[in-house]
């Protein structure tokens, strides 16, 4: 918000009644996303960590993948950055169907989570399942129209948000910590350890397929790209502080019918499998209202004013880059390296993850070294972005060397930190990149005139970790002198 505030009042004016419906709207987002984390904390967490336990101990593997693919879906489902990106989404490509777009994406989180529990449970090599799968994503994205590619890629980022994530990850912990036997010599604790990481990079590859899938079925249709939608909404702009009574009902209305297949999720499990002690699930209860509340204000403060003004934002300063190009083109690329320092601070699933590397380390792995690595990833991300928005040149020049080069650093890496790498690249794109970024991003690039092929960034923030992480694995396994396994 500083950042915006600075350059709104003097490299690019963005005009006053605008500023204050940003700040007001940056309020409401940070007051939201913290009653909403707060709920997922004692509501979403604890069911995730139970549901994982008990469906182990049961030793039905077909019913826990059976359960693992719903619970996955409805929560992908109710997460909010889905909600923001389908929104974009739409304003972009008017051919796309909202919904079924939320629909595809929830269902390959289902079936990637299910994936990634069998990989724990059966103990299968995440590397070659990585590997594997990140060879069908570029196959469907070389497929598929060019404008499609972007939006697939940033839906992988997008769909691991503070509502996904803790429930990933509670799932992956309450699977790998029954499933753990026994050590000899250290040898099981050091494999739960390795499986405790990598649920949630694969929970992030099932949604780029399926939107890449999608995007073929559309391939005719998504070709005839137009941004005309988005910049009319823009226009069509309600004024003052009317924007955010505006938006409200829907928000509303749309934030229940997120919340509503977890509640009806938890009722099942609860009668069927959990049954949880009455005060507990009084506790629970009170964090899916905490939920619902966060939700509808983050989404209220986004769609009132906070977006609007990151793509008034990137306007300004993309044209101005792609006119005039030395300081100005200078001055973007730096917002941007700055803002993706920033945003990895700012992401709540990154705290997440950092706490429990730390806590599953044993604290030989810190946070503050993890918070480097990543921040250092997601400044080159944005600022690479922001060249891309202004030069308008193939998303796939990028994505296909960085993605070879992650790939490529798997064998010679810890196991741990490759799980931890593609954790990373899922966390480090939250409810900050797919709203504020991402909006920012399609203004620079409307602001050039590269049409739909606008998309990309959440990508880039995505990517630019598995590389980050790596390098630091391949450095603390050299000084500690050990073979990755």
């Amino acid at each position: 918000m500083a950042v915006v505030l600075l350059l709104g009042l003097t490299a690019a004016p963005i005009g006053g009644n605008l500023i204050l419906r940003f700040l007001f709207g940056g309020v409401l987002l940070i007051t939201g996303l913290t009653l909403f984390l707060v709920g997922v904390d004692i509501g979403i967490l604890p069911l995730g960590e139970r549901c994982g336990s008990e469906l182990t101990k049961k030793r039905n593997l077909p019913l826990l993948l059976a359960s693992a693919f719903f619970m996955g879906f409805l929560v992908t489902a109710a997460e909010p950055d889905i909600q923001v990106l389908a929104d974009q989404v739409r304003g972009v490509f008017p051919v796309v169907n909202k919904q079924l777009l939320i629909l595809m994406i929830a269902a390959g989180v289902g079936l990637f989570i299910t994936l990634g529990l069998l990989r724990t449970v059966l103990h299968l090599s995440l590397k070659i399942i990585l590997a594997l799968s990140y060879a069908v994503v570029f196959v469907l994205a070389f497929a598929g129209p060019r404008g499609f590619t972007g939006i697939g890629f940033d839906s992988g980022g997008a769909t691991t948000g503070p509502m996904t994530v803790p429930f990933i990850m509670a799932l992956g912990l309450g699977v790998s910590a029954v499933r753990a036997k026994p050590a000899k010599d250290g040898g099981a604790e050091n494999d739960s350890g390795n499986d405790s990481f990598g649920l949630t990079g694969l929970a992030s590859v099932g949604p780029i397929i399926a939107v890449l899938l999608y995007g073929c079925i559309l391939s005719d249709r998504a070709a005839a790209v137009s941004a005309s939608a988005v910049q009319g909404a823009e226009s069509a702009a309600v004024p003052g502080m009317e924007a955010f009574v505006r938006v409200l009902p829907h928000v509303a209305r749309e934030a229940a019918l997120s919340l509503l297949p977890v509640i009806a999720l938890f009722a099942v499990f609860q009668f069927s499998l959990l049954h949880i002690p009455p005060y507990q699930v009084k506790r629970m209860l009170s964090g899916f209202a905490y939920s619902y509340l966060g939700l509808v204000l983050f989404l209220t403060g986004v769609n009132g004013g906070f977006m609007e003004a990151g793509h008034r934002l990137g306007e300004l300063l993309g044209a101005r880059a792609a006119d005039s190009g030395g300081w100005w083109l200078a001055l973007l690329v730096g917002t941007g390296f700055v803002i993706g320092a920033v945003v990895v601070c700012a992401e709540p699933a990154v705290w997440v993850l950092t706490d429990q590397v730390e806590s599953i380390s044993g604290g030989t792995i810190k946070r503050k070294v993890l918070l480097v690595f990543l921040a250092a990833g997601a400044a080159a991300a944005i600022g690479l972005a922001m060249i891309r928005a202004v030069f308008g040149f193939n998303l796939m020049y990028i994505l296909v060397p960085g993605y070879a080069l992650a790939l490529l650093l798997m064998p010679f890496c810890p196991g741990i930190f490759t799980g931890i790498a593609f954790d990373s690249g899922g966390v480090a794109s939250g409810p900050i990149s797919s709203t504020f970024v991402l909006s920012f991003t399609l203004g620079v690039s409307q602001s050039g005139g590269h049409g739909g092929d606008v998309f990309g960034v959440i990508a880039l923030i995505a990517m630019m970790p598995l590389i980050a992480i790596q390098i630091l694995g391949l450095a603390f396994n050299r000084k500690k002198g050990g073979a990755g396994k």
